[in-house]
């Protein structure tokens, strides 16, 4: 079945929120704006809205939501009883609006993906495109430490057969059957940049540069991004399984070899010696299987989340659009 081509769309732009009360103002007032010129153009329907997710945050997030809902056209608020990370936070949002548009676009507080490409993201849409994955054109602003990590993930991510856009975060055009087909996904695991490619749709990218953070601090320190990068790499592909697999069969062949070398020595006359090398050899050895056991473990960590079934989040509050 092809798309319907709506060629006025409701359009939701959906926002996750943590501790964003330094950026939020000026947030609200980009996207307002872009709302209203959106509609003044008749690009897309009077019934378009914003939609903050408040993700458990600690500052003034949440009632700043509330007071710009309760004031300003086309503002609407969601928030979550407790800090349920940004990809559930995004999900709670993208779910929430399905019944009411036709479209939702993602986009981070922070606004450092440019906002104005949403016109290019909407023009692709009423050309019959289900998804429109926004891709920075470069990463010339990020320090070296960090575009070479996130350039060696999108490659590792890549070769273990992982659908993933390259330098795509989470800045996107869904439609609403793509909504409907996403929320048909129950892992509690989740990475979105890995399962929404999964859906199959019709998509298209459209290319951007990203601004720097105007205030507040990142969301993703090292040790998150660390932590996110190996839940999606373990999340979407066993081939950190089969490596254990390859390297365990390596070293029995390279331990029967050895074996062999040993055997033939001691024929020949020769003394076999080197307590070093050997001990070397053992912690080399252990360090592997201690990895292996962890790797093995991070799986069936996975596992067991998944075989509990327990809800991904709760909505304490939410506010009406005017």
């Amino acid at each position: 079945m092809f798309p319907k081509i709506i060629t006025k769309p409701k359009l939701s732009i959906v926002v996750p929120c943590y501790n964003e009360q330094d950026v939020l103002e000026m947030t609200t007032t980009h996207l307002v704006e872009l709302i209203n010129d959106l509609i003044k153009k008749e690009i897309i329907s009077e019934e378009s809205f914003i939609l903050f997710i408040d993700d458990g945050s600690k500052d003034q997030t949440w009632n700043m939501i509330k007071s710009y809902s309760e004031k300003i056209t086309y503002v609407t608020g969601l928030k979550l009883a407790k800090n349920a990370g940004h990809q559930n936070a995004l999900l709670a949002g993208l779910i929430h609006v399905i019944d009411r548009v036709d479209c939702a676009v993602s986009i981070d507080a922070d606004l450092q993906d440019d906002p104005n490409v949403i016109h290019e993201f909407l023009n692709k849409f009423t050309k019959g495109f289900d998804i429109v994955y926004g891709v920075r054109k470069s990463r010339e602003k990020d320090t070296y430490f960090k575009r070479t990590t996130a350039k060696s993930f999108y490659k590792l991510m890549i070769k273990m057969g992982v659908n993933i856009i390259d330098d795509h975060a989470d800045f996107r055009l869904m439609s609403n059957r793509a909504l409907k087909d996403l929320k048909e996904f129950q892992e509690v695991n989740l990475f979105l940049r890995g399962l929404i490619p999964l859906i199959g749709y019709k998509s298209t990218k459209v290319y951007y540069h990203r601004h720097e953070r105007v205030a507040g601090e990142s969301k993703y320190p090292l040790k998150k991004m660390l932590a996110f990068s190996l839940d999606g790499i373990t999340s979407f592909s066993i081939t950190p399984i089969r490596l254990v697999t390859v390297t365990g069969l390596a070293f029995s062949i390279f331990s029967l070899l050895a074996g062999l070398y040993a055997i033939t020595s001691k024929f020949l006359g020769n003394t076999v010696s080197g307590w070093t090398s050997i001990i070397l050899s053992v912690w080399f050895i252990g360090g592997i299987q201690l990895m292996s056991l962890g790797l093995i473990g991070e799986y069936i960590g996975k596992i067991y989340k998944e075989t509990k079934r327990r809800p991904r989040y709760f909505i304490e509050e939410e506010t009406k659009i005017k």
